[in-house]
């Protein structure tokens, strides 16, 4: 079998209900990479909600974060290492507004940045509870273009936020609310998405588009399924990501799908 590149989404995908991974999982990835295939993460979290992911699977290569918007291989220096920011500009707008359009958090976050404001209780999961005083987001504390701003919305002001942002801002940023029940928006770099960290680590590994095998569930995931040569969605996957992609896991992420659909696909060994 010629090598694949392995674009694995996180949440929802490779990681069960309760945010681990399986022993199954680690398992089929090591058989992979040892069968000589890469394996990397593509996910829309944050590298410091990523990097013990990218320990316990064992990985050496490049990891890809904040959808497609951060490519770096954690704690060493790679020459490929890129990053893709917008204008600060925008998140002092926001502040500055945040009353009127139902705002109750922000996180401005890039490689080595991650600055927030909370007006109202906000449990994400994702963001401390409790903010350290160099942590506070302000027109002060941000001198540098953040990658990502992850916004906390009262559910009735969703639209009105999005429809703000796309007036005001739709030149600069892609506005995607996440699924799920958390109204969240997350802005990035126009036009960039995960598809965009998988064509940068083919390049890398000298892997054609055709042996490309990419996993994920939901609404990110879609350009990633889309430009690999084998998209696979996940059984608990979203209709719009199953119609799209070319196969669907018969398993779900909570019973070992990827790493049965894995192991089966690349013929490893039990």
């Amino acid at each position: 079998m010629e090598q694949k590149l392995i674009a694995l989404d996180l949440d929802g995908t490779t990681l069960n209900n309760a945010a681990m991974i399986s022993p199954k999982t680690q398992a089929v990835i090591r058989a992979a990479r040892q069968a000589g295939h890469v394996v990397s993460i593509v996910t829309g979290r944050p590298n410091r909600l990523s990097a013990g992911i990218y320990d316990q699977l064992q990985l050496d290569g490049p990891m890809i974060n904040f959808n497609g918007s951060l490519g770096h291989v954690p704690r060493q220096h790679w020459a490929g290492e890129y990053q893709y920011t917008f204008d600060k500009s925008v998140a002092f707008d926001l502040l500055a507004h945040r009353q009127e359009l139902g705002i109750n958090m922000i996180a401005a976050e890039g490689k080595d940045l991650f600055l927030a404001v909370k007006d109202h209780p906000v449990e994400l999961g994702f963001f401390p509870s409790v903010l350290q005083s160099n942590q506070i987001l302000n027109q002060k504390s941000l001198t540098q273009d953040p990658t990502s701003l992850t916004i906390a919305v009262d559910r009735a002001h969703q639209a009105q936020l999005l429809s703000y942002l796309q007036h005001h801002f739709g030149d600069q940023i892609d506005a995607a609310p996440w699924g799920g029940p958390n109204s969240v928006v997350e802005l990035g770099a126009k036009g960039v998405q995960k598809a965009t960290g998988v064509e940068v680590l083919a390049d890398h590994y000298h892997i054609a588009r055709k042996n490309i095998v990419a996993f994920g569930d939901e609404h990110n995931d879609a350009a990633m399924l889309d430009y690999a040569g084998w998209g696979v969605a996940m059984r608990n996957a979203t209709d719009p990501i199953k119609h799209l992609a070319n196969d669907v896991t018969p398993l779900d992420n909570d019973h070992d799908g990827l790493a049965a659909y894995l192991q089966d696909y690349l013929a490893l060994a039990e």
